[in-house]
């Protein structure tokens, strides 16, 4: 198994650039985690407060990296450092060879293509430099926009899993998608 890293790779592309969640994107994290879809679709707390947005940056985030299990990228704006949303690998207890990714964007950030651009990233940087053999998205059962973005990176559906995935004390079914380094485009 890998070391635990230090700092978090800083991920590049065309628009956007993936980096270490900041102290300076609290008010961001914040403000984009009142959206009810963000809120309908992750397990984000609700409410969510200023201090889960702090805990998300100073404590969450750092804690997932120094482990060397969950690497938490901020997405923003290459020209202006707005921010689009997050993107995350983590890789389960039972096998390090595997990981999960999930995702959110900014209400004002979607429909630009933004998270698919920015999961490519992830993907590439995961199945490659990390290493893992296979990525798994999972989403909740109707959330059709990170269907789509999974769908546009290449993973491949491989089923529905029922009273699978919890969210806040509750079980719902979750859809399950794969993608392995030979499914890279």
């Amino acid at each position: 198994m890998e070391e635990p890293r230090s700092a978090l790779v800083t991920l590049t592309t065309e628009r956007l650039v993936l980096r270490a969640p900041l102290e300076s994107d609290v008010d961001a994290v914040l403000a984009a985690c009142q959206d009810p879809d963000i809120q309908r679709w992750t397990v984000v707390p609700v409410p969510y407060r200023r201090e889960d947005a702090e805990f998300f940056v100073r404590t969450l985030a750092p804690q997932g990296l120094a482990s060397g299990n969950e690497f938490i990228w901020c997405v923003v704006e290459r020209e202006t450092g707005r921010l689009v949303g997050t993107q995350a690998v983590t890789r389960g207890p039972g096998d390090p060879g595997a990981g999960s990714v999930g995702w959110w964007t900014a209400p004002e950030q979607r429909g630009r293509g933004y998270t698919v651009e920015a999961a490519r990233a992830v993907a590439r940087w995961a199945l490659t430099d990390l290493g893992l053999r296979r990525l798994q998205w999972l989403a909740y059962v109707g959330n059709e926009g990170s269907r789509a973005v999974a769908e546009r990176v290449g993973y491949r559906h491989e089923g529905t899993l029922r009273s699978y995935a919890e969210q806040r004390g509750a079980f719902r079914d979750a859809w399950v998608a794969s993608l392995l380094p030979s499914d890279l485009a």
